[in-house]
């Protein structure tokens, strides 16, 4: 709930407080409910607090314990109280007031460093042992909130934010290279492989999942958690699955509900948001309180150029939900003249590095400042969906059918087409060679990853830049395909989602970022590590089931969401589709900056200028919308956004 920062002086030289003040500085810029520090002999702490909880309220941050010998700081909430407040044996008179703070404390007195495997919630926190002349700290497994750190054999100091750090006299704002070269070469959303590196050479992050331990002059980060495919569910009945979803979803939303202001969502018209939605209304209800939510829609003469399976306009499919659900004030904000061009400058100060989510980044801050507007405290999303709560897409259902072929199970595998076959209006004629292919792919050729010379000159990055690097043999070694091409398994993309770091530390500079300027918490049910947990020890048939995709949801919120979206199969919402629509008037600038970039030495040894010259070639000076997807315009746009950056970041 705060900014946080600090130094440490490892060879025990006194504390300049200048520098401290230099980092509760850099944090200014956002708004505030409190600023506090602590300080001792060779150790700073700071607080830029946000009051978000209603524990929170005048929590006095950072705190030093005299009875425990320990000071803490701390940006954290903690869902799994009660839980915690049992392992811990906390008096039942205090824990209605307890922070999360004083309960991190708690932890770290009875498991010390192994205290983060029992916290359940967004979280980073430093924690001073003046007994023990530790430092310790730790980031959320999935790397909500974020905490940058700088070291050199003297001095250890970290901040919620990478700025305040680049502020101090002896850091240095050289960009980091092999940062730039994953960036520029990994076609998915992730920006680099290694998830402690940043943007900045001398600026590193503490890697979700982790902790740090910081003593008689050295650093040592360690693996916290490790999330595993565990033993299966074995229950007798489709409702024995359904209630226990149940029963673990409501138990994480209400948990992210906790706040003293009032509680927004993001609405699109899918299942993943319409299932937190459901369920958080349901839990506001008791509370008198009213769920806001937050919808982007299309500026009004934008003309849809998507296909009939998608639907750049959700207000039918949001409508349908708000008006079943109840409970609702809904709010539906198109940003009209905002455009991520012109926006792209506040944008990259904001991120504090380049980003790939070009399309839509502008629309979610301004839905971050409308629910700022509205009081709101807590915004709920449903991010992590599609892996959690709502696993069960068309390649997964693919493969579920090829099983049921191999596995000899006709008379199932008949059923589930036929079913199938119905919600779709296609037929058997047309499914069999498609689950025959997945069944037996030795009869048909497939693609692999390709090797690094056979896609070299059709990426962003320069030869030399990527040979200086040796960035596609790191990416291979790390299982990324660089092709953007792979027809791996489902379920192996599942499981590498939830074994691999790098899938998670993209969303926390964002989510932290847009907290601190909006004084609000993005909060995703969806990625509650109890429900991670429970949806990978279900069985992949409840996923695929009667014919629907994603069907544990779907027959999970029957009664909470209107048919109308539960059992959507035919119409997928997509955000963004109104980028070319929105920049169309600042084309021949656009066009012009990537022309001025093509000149400039600044940027000429790390990007390949043949593809970005063609790419201004394809893409023309007349902008289509159709181009809003494509992946010239999606090069162009990242290696603007590199340019324009080092141009003014670094």
């Amino acid at each position: 709930m705060s900014a946080i920062s600090g130094i440490y002086y490892m060879d025990n030289e006194t504390m300049k407080i200048e520098d401290g003040a230099i980092l509760m500085k850099g944090l200014t810029q956002y708004p505030s409910d409190d600023i506090q520090i602590w300080h001792s002999d060779n150790i700073f702490f700071g607080c830029h607090a946000q009051w978000i909880t209603p524990e929170s309220v005048g929590e006095r941050l950072p705190r030093f314990s005299e009875e425990k010998h320990l000071a803490i700081t701390a940006d954290a909430i903690i869902d799994n109280r009660q839980e915690l407040f049992e392992r811990l044996q906390v008096d039942h008179t205090s824990r209605k007031n307890m922070t999360d703070s004083e309960l991190i404390l708690l932890a770290y007195l009875k498991w010390e460093e192994e205290a983060p495997k029992y916290l359940i919630g967004d979280f980073a926190f430093m924690i001073w042992d003046l007994r023990k002349k530790l430092l310790f700290g730790a980031r959320d497994f999935s790397g909500t909130r974020s905490l940058f750190f700088y070291r050199d054999p003297n001095r250890f100091a970290f901040c919620t934010t990478i700025e305040p750090l680049l502020n101090l006299s002896y850091v240095s704002k050289s960009i980091n290279e092999h940062w730039f070269a994953e960036f520029l070469v990994i076609p998915s959303m992730v920006d680099a492989v290694d998830t402690s590196s940043t943007a900045y050479k001398n600026i590193e992050q503490i890697p979700p999942s982790h902790s740090i331990t910081i003593c008689d002059g050295k650093v040592r980060l360690s693996r916290y958690c490790k999330i595993s495919f565990q033993e299966l569910l074995k229950f007798k009945k489709n409702e024995e699955y359904e209630e226990a979803f149940q029963a673990v979803f409501q138990e994480a939303v209400t948990a992210r509900t906790r706040t003293h202001g009032e509680v927004g969502a993001q609405l699109s018209g899918g299942l993943d948001s319409g299932a937190v939605v459901s369920f958080a209304a349901k839990a506001l209800s008791g509370g008198n309180k009213q769920l806001q939510t937050f919808s982007y829609i299309p500026e009004d003469h934008f003309r849809d150029w998507t296909p009939h399976s998608y639907a750049a306009d959700e207000r039918p499919f949001i409508k349908a939900t708000v008006d079943y659900v109840g409970n609702i004030s809904d709010h539906y904000h198109n940003f009209a003249g905002d455009n991520p061009l012109t926006d792209l400058d506040d944008s990259l100060e904001l991120m504090g590095a380049p980003y790939k989510f070009f399309e839509n980044f502008f629309w979610l801050k301004g839905i971050h400042e409308k629910a700022h507007q509205k009081g709101v405290k807590v915004l709920l999303t449903g991010a992590r969906g599609n892996y959690s709560i709502s696993w069960g897409s068309w390649n997964m259902t693919v493969n579920y059918y090829a099983s049921l072929f191999k596995r000899l199970r006709w008379a199932r595998l008949y059923q589930e087409l036929d079913q199938y076959c119905t919600n779709f209006k296609t037929g058997k004629s047309v499914m069999l060679p498609v689950v025959l292919k997945k069944a037996f792919p030795s009869i048909y050729r497939s693609s692999s990853l390709h090797e690094p010379s056979d896609n070299q000159n059709q990426t962003l990055i320069s030869a030399s830049f990527a040979q200086r690097t040796n960035v596609f043999a790191k990416l291979l070694e790390n299982g990324i395909d660089i092709t953007g091409t792979s027809k791996e398994d489902p379920y192996e993309i599942r499981k590498k989602h939830f074994e691999q770091l790098y899938y998670w530390n993209k969303n926390g500079m964002a989510t932290t970022k847009l907290s601190l300027r909006y004084s609000l918490w993005d909060r995703d049910p969806t990625n509650d590590l109890r429900v991670i947990r429970f949806c990978l020890a279900v069985p992949e048939e409840q996923y695929v089931q009667g014919g629907l995709q994603r069907s544990l949801i779907r027959r999970s919120t029957k009664n909470m969401l209107p048919d109308k979206v539960r059992l959507n199969q035919q119409v997928r919402g997509i955000q963004g589709a109104d980028v070319i629509h929105r920049i169309a008037s600042n084309w021949h600038a656009f066009i012009e900056e990537l022309n001025q970039l093509v000149r400039d030495p600044r940027v000429s040894e790390m990007l390949n200028m043949d593809v970005i010259k063609r790419a201004i070639t394809n893409i023309g000076h007349n902008p289509r919308p159709e181009l809003a997807f494509d992946n010239e315009f999606k090069l162009l746009t990242r290696s603007l956004m590199v340019y324009r950056f080092i141009k003014k970041f670094t």
